[in-house]
């Protein structure tokens, strides 16, 4: 058994070496709907059961996704996969929202390099992000599983988080904003914006499951870097988890770094994200005031 599976990995390895090598992995990506409204407070006073059943289901609908990564030994390119709106849906809004909640655009990552680009569109706007691959500090464990035909192993990682990614937020503890406007007497004159009421989730712990079958160093999304690709991903609220993959595949993926958009570091798009965003807040606020 153990030349068998040696052999099998003699084999896997050889495969990926050739010159011509490519790949191809189908994820299915959902995110906890109900570990979000933990996040932002539960259901509130003026939304019945009713509505906030209806309210998940559509947000359940909205978080269920299909990406698929093509990879070769060095690159790879990660992209939802195209479907067509339901009837009476906003595309371009549907677009906008993707990108608010991490998803959106054309991902290329090159592994060898250590930088990732992609393409995003927000309010009308053409953006193409192009930085840093993150260095995830990867913790190995022995524990496994199967996934699919394969043997997967377990790694953890603390990441940091990306502000325009809006599964990252949750709402201030009231108790410790209470005790902060006690402390400060011009707290009530000041003008409130978004973000008074939210904070940011810094850092969370991800965790990994990856198949040295498949020596390759990539993975969904932006995570990478392990001795096996990665086929399922954990970060506490939404699981990205591969169901289907094809090696050695005959029509060939263009494995190429998207061109189109106002080039931004990822941080320049965070805050470009953050800034509009406290825009239409505002904005929202003073016509609900004006209309009193």
């Amino acid at each position: 058994m153990k030349n068998t599976i040696l052999a099998l990995l003699f084999i896997a390895t050889a495969c990926v070496q050739a010159q011509d090598f490519q790949g191809m992995a189908v994820y299915q990506s959902k995110t906890s709907t109900s570990e979000m409204m933990k996040n932002f407070g539960g259901s509130g006073r003026d939304i019945t059961p009713e509505q906030m059943k209806n309210f998940e289901n559509r947000m359940k609908k909205m978080f269920e996704k299909t990406f698929v990564l093509n990879f070769d030994k060095s690159a790879s390119i990660y992209k939802e996969e195209e479907k067509l709106d339901a009837p009476g849906q906003n595309g371009s809004g549907g677009r906008m929202m993707s990108s608010m909640m991490g998803g959106g655009g054309t991902q290329y990552k090159d592994v060898k390099g250590k930088t990732y680009a992609v393409d995003k569109e927000f309010f009308g706007k053409e953006f193409l992000i192009k930085d840093s691959l993150p260095s995830y500090k990867w913790q190995m464990s022995s524990e496994s599983k199967k996934i699919g035909e394969y043997t997967c192993y377990k790694a953890t990682a603390i990441i940091a988080t990306e502000a325009s990614d809006f599964r990252n937020f949750r709402m201030r503890d009231t108790n410790k904003e209470k005790e902060q406007k006690t402390k400060d007497s011009t707290a009530a004159n000041k003008k409130t914006n978004f973000m008074d009421g939210i904070e940011q989730i810094k850092d969370k712990t991800i965790t990994a499951w990856y198949a040295p079958e498949i020596p390759i160093n990539q993975g969904p999304d932006k995570y990478w870097g392990l001795p096996g690709l990665i086929l399922e991903v954990n970060d506490g609220t939404t699981i990205i988890l591969c169901s289907k993959l094809a090696l050695n595949v005959k029509e060939k993926a263009d494995i190429k770094e998207p061109k189109t958009g106002k080039v931004v570091t990822q941080k320049e798009y965070d805050d470009t994200v953050i800034k509009k965003t406290q825009e239409m807040r505002e904005m929202y606020r003073g016509r609900s005031g004006s209309g009193r």
